[in-house]
């Protein structure tokens, strides 16, 4: 049973919090700083809730502050819930500036309590799994670290990783564009036999075909207009190391051929050159194309799969990861909020709705590129669904399946408007069309747009609107 340390000067609350949830979690309970320091320190809980006004400034917030900060600094992934009244709501701020996790208003409602308690333990325990993932990643990877999942796919290829890393074999890795076909290719190459040799990467789709043989093989003087001296190609700058090939299913029909004889002899000739030269490098090669479908079409050649295809590594779409998702959100958020030195604690419930619903195209190259807006735009501690940068379509469509409203019918023209603009439109009709929707109770409307009641009451609030 998880442990939860309820602070609180009101031996009522205390009394209404242990009976509610003593079912759920072993409730331990305090009711001043050096009561709930000495409680933390001896069981580190994951998760706090935490009265602001404690004796003796009873009706400020110093002395809460003060064991707000002092928790943190003791265990900077504990998750701190401020819990105050309506007229705090400045002191509230501040705390989750400091690092609170979040805040909620009193009167206490257990079910709305319970529900932030479960998010909130949750969050703590994925941020312990990600902890100990990264630590055994680096170990089962040479250290390189980048790689994180906990889903069954991602875990099959880990140990594959393992496996293979020291045999010296092609690899061929498979996966839609962003899911990090490169980085488990460094990892490869990072825990072999060649990890002191270079990695040398190139990405076949991305060179002109008249240019890509150059690239790939070099070129000797005078080999074709403009080639004034003998250089090198990637793949003898490779030697004794590993040559990473991306998208070798957009290779040309004729450098295919090149590539199966260097394959098979390790040998290569420059552009222009008829000497053989011979070198030793391990070929890990990558595609997001369906290769099957490539073989039967013929713009791929079988003899050349199975020649790279000894070891196939399959990397699953973001999609199909389950709780990836946050985890990964989470790592890309300490990364860049550490690398940018811009604080920002976490995610709102509406924006991990979001992260959770959207497809992810782009994958986790997609995932890392809003995290990384996210930080920069954030205008608080914590990060909501328009910091994310998604495009008007995607937050439509990320408003149907949370408010079940369409674009046909929001009333709202988005043209010549600011994303920030747009969304205090949308604010507003949302939370009018959910009062509509629900007769005006208030609870009811909250849950159907997936906000605390403290949040949706400062919505109404905010744009005038009233609720029962």
């Amino acid at each position: 049973m998880e442990k939860l340390l309820l602070v609180d000067d009101s031996p009522e609350i205390r009394k209404q919090l242990k009976w509610g949830l003593a079912k759920e979690y072993r409730v331990l309970l305090a009711e001043s700083v050096d009561q709930a320091l000495k409680l933390f320190e001896q069981h580190q809980p994951k998760v706090v809730t935490l009265d602001l006004g404690l004796p003796p400034d009873v009706d400020g917030a110093s002395e809460g502050l003060r064991c707000l900060q002092t928790i943190l600094q003791q265990q900077p992934n504990c998750k701190v819930i401020v819990l105050s009244g309506n007229e705090d709501h400045q002191n509230a701020l501040a705390a989750i500036d400091l690092g609170a996790y979040d805040f909620y208003h009193k009167p206490i409602d257990l079910v709305e309590l319970k529900i932030i308690l479960t998010r909130a333990f949750h969050v703590a325990g994925l941020e312990e799994e990600n902890r100990r993932l990264q630590s055994a990643t680096q170990k089962e990877t040479g250290g390189y670290s980048g790689i994180f999942g906990l889903c069954p796919q991602m875990q099959k290829v880990f140990a594959t990783i393992k496996k293979v890393a020291s045999i010296d074999v092609p690899i061929l890795i498979l996966g839609e564009s962003g899911t990090g076909k490169e980085i488990v290719a460094q990892a490869i190459h990072q825990r072999g036999i060649r990890k002191d040799g270079n990695f040398i990467a190139i990405n076949c789709g991305a060179i002109p075909e008249n240019l890509l043989e150059s690239e790939l093989f070099g070129h000797e003087k005078g080999s074709f207009t403009g080639a004034q001296s003998r250089v090198q190609g990637k793949v003898e700058f490779a030697d004794q190391g590993s040559l990473f090939l991306d998208e070798i299913g957009e290779m040309p029909a004729l450098l295919q051929v090149k590539m199966l004889r260097f394959l098979q002899d390790k040998l290569i000739q420059r552009v222009g050159g008829r000497d053989d030269i011979a070198v030793d490098t391990r070929i890990i090669a990558a595609t997001n194309i369906d290769i099957n479908e490539a073989m039967q079409n013929g713009t791929f050649r079988e003899d050349l799969y199975y020649r790279l295809g000894v070891i196939t590594i399959e990397l699953p779409p973001l999609r199909e990861r389950g709780d990836d998702l946050e985890l990964l959100a989470n790592v890309f958020l300490r990364r860049f909020s550490n690398e940018f030195s811009i604080k920002v604690r976490g995610f709102s419930a509406a924006a991990l709705n979001w992260i959770n619903d959207y497809h992810w195209p782009g994958n986790v190259r997609e995932l890392e590129n809003k995290i990384k807006r996210a930080i920069v735009m954030a205008e608080t501690p914590i990060i909501e669904p328009w910091d994310l940068g998604f495009e008007e379509r995607d937050i439509l469509t990320g408003v149907e399946s949370v408010a079940e409203v369409s674009k046909q019918n929001t009333g709202i023209e988005f043209a010549g408007l600011t994303l920030k603009e747009a969304r205090q439109q949308l604010d507003q009709q949302l939370v009018q069309r959910a009062l509509e929707q629900c007769q005006g109770n208030v609870q009811k409307a909250a849950e159907k747009l997936a906000v605390s009641r403290p949040t949706f009451y400062d919505l109404l609030k905010k744009h005038g609107l009233h609720g029962n």
